[in-house]
């Protein structure tokens, strides 16, 4: 069964490679996992004067690996399933039986053969010792590559399940949004104290080596000191821990299939909502309320949106411990604005089939386009807007009202008209949702990043011109040129959601049948 499994997902791959979008995606992808690997290879390699500092070089490397592939799957809201465990359910096969087979294809892939290029610097770190060492440090960079992609599995499952039930889907989210904000601290910690690992015998050092990301790294350590006994324990750890992972997602794997998702319940129009009260009766305000209770209530979008809005919040507050001062934390509606719309441009491909509707109602397509375009600033301008007013003045920062001011309508208005462009003219195929609200096999990965940096990139070179005046009036200390670039910025806001609202209408009543094909699941 493993191996016909393998053989499926190898089956799967190559027609992916066919051509279009995925090829592009997994080979794109694949250029920058290498030099990414490179590039830590070589540091494990030379960035030290002796063994016991590559060590330590290794295992903070080592863990901001892991931390990739822990928060990657949050922060991009995708987690790769081109076999999904609920295409098997009706085959004569017990779970654990699947979960052996799963887990062995989880191995098939580029991911894993970067990670293990990576990890394989260890036995360029261990080349001078000898032999022995050299085998240790290999066996201990494939358990490292074990480890790694087990425990993404884990965490991915996890909070799939979590956002299972009811209740469980607000905790998911949550958790979702911790884990994503974890990356950020941790890796600004690593950062920090990177250029002082060399020669450090403190309470770092030992903390990297502690963990399991540093314990592949402390094996080689152990093996030139010339104890290959103390060597063979943190590989026979790193066992008992891939062992105790691969046991956990059974567990997960098992109650996904067996597990039914809460159902949503009834709905009933009582007319007594806030949304019915306060939202006008009309074709732009149907799809309104409708777009805000499905962002509300389905799991997949809750998973893609709201972990980053938590995200772009506390992300200046990060960068502004980092430098010292408080600097960026006036800004952080603006960094909400950003990542919300770079989490955000496959509106359609979330609907999948459902965009027929839209497709087969007479002069629907104008209103659909505008509904989703508010339905999203209603969702993410009130905490962005907020966020704006508020900490410039309570920070002590007032000075800087004008460019938060300036900036805001400038990546609303862009952000708006940007994420419908794309969700028409960039749209992709997401797998049906049925117990994963991660799984994103459909989801081009590199392209999908590639699409929303183009979104913040769009946004920057739209508020250049604002950037520039606002520049030149703090230059100059002129306080009224830079209020001048306040009017400026919301033009050039209403410019940006006008032209990329009017772009995608005329692209869904065009080629709305090519759309309807491209997000259709496969």
């Amino acid at each position: 069964m493993v191996g016909v499994l393998i053989r499926m997902r190898l089956t799967l791959m190559r027609r992916n490679m066919r051509g279009g979008r995925a090829a592009l995606s997994f080979w794109l992808g694949t250029c920058f996992g290498v030099i990414a690997a490179g590039v830590t290879v070589m540091l494990i390699a030379t960035a030290h004067d002796t063994v016991h500092g590559g060590v330590t070089v290794a295992a903070a490397l080592f863990a901001a690996w892991t931390l990739g592939w822990i928060c990657g799957p949050v922060l991009t809201g995708s987690s790769d399933e081109t076999l999904q465990p609920e295409q098997f359910r009706l085959l004569p096969l017990t779970t654990r039986q699947l979960a052996y087979g799963l887990a062995a294809t989880a191995f098939v892939g580029a991911a894993p053969i970067v990670n293990l290029i990576a990890f394989g610097g260890l036995v360029l770190l261990a080349a001078p010792i000898g032999l022995g060492a050299m085998a240790i440090a290999a066996v201990a960079a494939v358990l490292q590559v074990v480890f790694v992609v087990l425990l993404s599995r884990v965490v991915v499952a996890w909070l799939g399940a979590a956002m299972r039930s009811r209740r469980g889907k607000d905790l998911g989210v949550l958790l979702t949004a911790l884990i994503g904000l974890s990356y950020y601290p941790l890796n600004l910690l690593v950062s920090a104290i990177g250029p002082k690992l060399e020669k450090d015998d403190g309470p770092a050092s030992v903390a990297l080596r502690a963990v399991p990301s540093g314990w592949a790294p402390y094996a080689v350590d152990a093996a030139s000191r010339g104890n290959y006994l103390l060597a063979l324990l943190p590989l026979l750890g790193l066992v008992v821990l891939a062992f105790v992972l691969f046991q956990g997602w059974a567990v997960l794997l098992e109650r996904r299939l067996t597990t039914p998702p809460a159902p949503a319940g009834q709905i009933v129009d009582t007319g007594g909502g806030l949304l019915d009260r306060y939202i006008p009766a009309t074709p732009v305000g149907a799809v309104v309320t409708k777009e805000l209770r499905t962002w509300w209530r389905d799991g997949r979008r809750r998973a893609a949106l709201l972990p980053l809005l938590l995200i772009g919040f506390v992300l200046p507050i990060f960068l502004s411990v980092r430098s010292g001062g408080s600097g960026t934390i006036p800004f952080s509606g603006a960094f909400v604005i950003w990542l919300a719309t770079m989490s955000s441009t496959n509106l359609y491909g979330f609907d999948g089939t459902a965009v027929w509707q839209t497709l087969v109602t007479p002069g629907a397509e104008r209103a659909d386009v505008r509904g989703r375009a508010y339905a999203w600033l209603l969702l993410v301008a009130p905490l962005a807007v907020l966020a704006t007013l508020i900490l410039p003045g309570a920070l002590g920062r007032a000075y800087l009202y004008p460019w938060a001011l300036a900036i805001l309508p400038v990546l609303l208005g862009v952000g708006a008209g940007s994420v419908l462009f794309l969700s028409t003219h960039a749209a992709f195929a997401l797998p049906p949702q049925r117990g994963n609200p991660f799984a994103g096999s459909g989801n081009p990965g590199c392209m999908k990043i590639l699409m929303q940096l183009s979104v913040g990139l769009v946004q920057l070179l739209v508020a250049a011109p604002v950037l520039v005046m606002l520049g030149v009036g703090a230059g100059l200390h002129n306080s009224p040129l830079q209020w001048a670039a306040v009017p400026i910025g919301v033009v050039l806001g209403g410019l940006g959601a006008a032209l990329g609202i009017r772009w995608a209408t005329t692209r869904l009543e065009t080629r709305g049948p090519e759309l309807l094909a491209e997000v259709k699941p496969r």
